[in-house]
């Protein structure tokens, strides 16, 4: 996998240290089938290596204008690889409490943790304000209102952007995931913002010192961004003018990773045409990436159980199911799926979801959830799999683990993260036991 061929160093695209040696398949220096050995399967295995990649890599492209980077923690949770990013520097996006908790868990720095979310409740915006964190992310009058008043009740400042919705062109996001249009739950229109200041800019408790906005994901271009930015600038131009003390700017998330090789841009790709628009601002530059970060830093490990036929069709049935990895039922998502062993003289897949094995067979991958949209893939060709056999979905660093479930009582899978020739465990496979738990501590 890694670098594509040809691509010029300075512009690397989504590397990631996942890849074939001699028909086996490794993460950075371990092969994956170790981790299966040890742990069992289904288990996410992650790669610390290219998360910090990465991370590192947008920070290098967007230099110039020192952004504070807050990595999405809703894309992946893990406190250990909260705590891998927060050693390189990285501030969190938080949208929940649990989310705050787990930042606060690893002692990140509070001043670069950002919470966003159109339904925060009194007592995650106390236990934020307690928390001393940089910036809540405002988005509607009521919430507005509420922070202050606990702001006022708790003794405490809060510092706040307004996240606005730019509403620029369909960024070809999944409609699911497209959140910068007037039309969305998300932040309040453009062109309400200078009214909404008017209002609550001079608060004494909740200080309106910028201006929020995230456009969806994925997003495979800069031009949705340098929309967005065109034309946020002047109105916060104008409320310069009008003595507004506007400060920050954060231009959210979004950027796309490669579920398919070559397809999304490179980090410098995306800040070539920013990084001028901002270049004289004098503004505080907040990104917010998640997907662009984790997403090729992961894969999901599975073993096949059965193999069948039926009404003409071949399913290959896996200990990983929909309650694993929701993204293919959900979004329509598209994952490449290939076995973690190649047959003998078979050339390693090319990092495409639709790549059809030589001389391969046309399955369904399936999972044990009784559901009959239960499925990781379907009319994939692949080479010939049988019982016990280990497969990788690849690309699933981003929200995979996180959106699992335990429907059908099934315990959620483990996580293991590789640095180098060691891997650790950083998440136990659920049990019975932990399933029941709740349910008898009443």
């Amino acid at each position: 996998m890694g670098l594509a061929a040809g691509e010029p160093a300075g512009r690397e695209r989504m590397m990631d240290h996942f890849e074939y040696r001699s028909g086996e398949l490794f993460c950075e220096q371990v092969a994956v089938a170790e981790i299966a050995s040890a742990v069992g399967t289904p288990v996410y295995v992650y790669s610390a290596a290219t998360l910090l990649h990465h991370y590192r890599a947008i920070g290098e492209a967007f230099r110039e204008l020192r952004p504070t980077i807050c990595f999405s923690v809703k894309s992946l949770s893990n406190i250990h690889i909260l705590k891998l990013l927060a050693s390189a520097g990285s501030g969190f996006d938080v949208v929940s409490g649990g989310e705050l908790e787990r930042v606060r868990a690893i002692g990140a720095d509070a001043s670069k943790v950002v919470f966003a979310g159109v339904a925060k409740t009194d007592r995650e915006i106390l236990d934020a304000l307690a928390a001393d964190i940089g910036c809540f992310n405002v988005e509607s009058e009521e919430e507005f209102i509420n922070l202050s008043r606990l702001a006022e009740s708790a003794g405490r400042k809060a510092t706040v952007a307004l996240r606005i919705n730019p509403d620029v062109y369909d960024p070809q996001t999944h409609r699911y995931t497209a959140t910068g249009k007037k039309a969305t739950k998300f932040g309040v229109d453009i062109d309400q913002a200078e009214a909404f200041f008017d209002r609550f800019g001079h608060d004494a408790h909740a200080h309106l010192e910028g201006i929020h906005f995230h456009l969806g994901s994925p997003i495979y271009s800069a031009e949705p961004y340098v929309q967005a930015i065109t034309k946020t600038l002047p109105v916060i131009q104008r409320l310069r003018e009008r003595e507004f003390p506007l400060r920050l700017l954060n231009i959210g998330g979004g950027f796309a990773a490669d579920y398919e090789r070559g397809r999304s841009p490179a980090a410098a790709d995306y800040a070539e045409p920013i990084v001028p628009l901002l270049r004289d601002t004098g503004l505080s530059i907040t990104l917010e990436p998640g997907r662009f970060i984790a997403c090729n830093a992961g894969l999901l490990l599975t073993s096949v159980q059965y193999v069948k036929q039926s009404g003409g069709r071949k399913f290959v049935i896996v200990d990983a199911a929909m309650t694993d990895l929701i993204r293919p039922v959900l979004y329509g998502a598209q994952h490449l799926i290939y076995p973690a062993r190649l047959p003998a003289g078979a050339e390693p897949p090319q990092r495409r979801p639709d790549y059809a094995a030589p001389e391969g067979e046309t399955v369904d991958i399936v999972g044990g959830v009784c559901e009959t949209s239960d499925f990781l893939a379907t009319d994939r060709v692949l080479p010939k799999l049988a019982r016990g056999d280990l497969a990788a979905v690849f690309s699933a660093g981003a929200y995979g683990f996180v959106m699992a479930s335990q429907y059908n009582s099934r315990p959620r899978a483990a996580e293991v993260l590789v640095e180098g020739d060691r891997f650790r465990l950083i998440r136990r496979r659920e049990t019975h036991d932990d399933l029941l738990a709740p349910e008898h501590e009443v």
